[in-house]
């Protein structure tokens, strides 16, 4: 088990673990967000929390933290088997989730992979939680029609559930230059910025952090 997958333990698990006087944003996705192949501190969510702590800062001793719960390989089933554990332990202001590109690797039925979304978006709504959904991207693997579903379906699930809707954060830099890891999958840490500014517009209209009693 790799030391990503620790922390996460961590995080989810133990007791007292949650800092007082913050608002938490958890993160819930694959590789893309796990920071698969890069150093410490350089993946777009680690970039994420520095801006969130500089440009959005709380009263009274407060500041923004993100939690992030991603793991390479993971679908959205096992978002959703991690979701409500999570959601418990962190209790967080927000939740971003960021799955469903290994599901259209597998070429997971598209109905399958909205049911999972939404179950995971309403756990989050209940748990008073604001949520944002990012688009994953789709290989052309199983051909058009069913790429322009799945990317169909995050626009679809993102209108009815009232939420907002990232769209695909890594498309620009897949096709840039220097921007790709070896494997020709993975972001390096060049893109990462990029990422990062791609989903900070969206969320930095959503930072309502009413403090959660316990």
């Amino acid at each position: 088990m790799n030391y990503r997958v620790w922390v996460l333990l961590l995080l989810v698990w133990l007791p007292g673990w949650a800092l007082a006087g913050s608002c938490t944003v958890l993160i819930v996705g694959d590789s893309l967000s796990s920071g698969y192949g890069l150093a410490a501190g350089q993946s777009w969510v680690d970039l994420l929390d520095a801006r969130l702590k500089k440009a959005a800062p709380l009263q009274k001793n407060q500041q923004w933290r993100v939690i992030n719960a991603s793991v390479s390989g993971d679908t959205t089933q096992n978002g959703l088997q991690r979701l409500r554990p999570a959601l418990d332990r962190q209790q967080p202001q927000g939740v971003l989730i960021a799955l469903g590109g290994n599901d259209a690797l597998r070429g997971t039925p598209p109905a399958v992979i909205r049911q999972n979304l939404v179950t995971m978006i309403r756990q989050a709504k209940a748990a008073g939680a604001w949520v944002i959904l990012l688009d994953a991207p789709v290989l052309p693997n199983y051909g058009k029609p069913y790429a322009d579903a799945v990317a169909k379906l995050y626009v679809d699930v993102a209108r009815a559930e009232k939420i907002i809707r990232v769209p695909c954060f890594v498309c620009d830099v897949g096709i840039a230059p220097g921007m790709m890891q070896a494997d020709g999958i993975h972001p390096n840490e060049k893109a990462q910025p990029h990422m990062r500014d791609a989903v900070w517009p969206h969320i930095k209209l959503q930072l309502r952090c009413p403090v959660k009693k316990p």
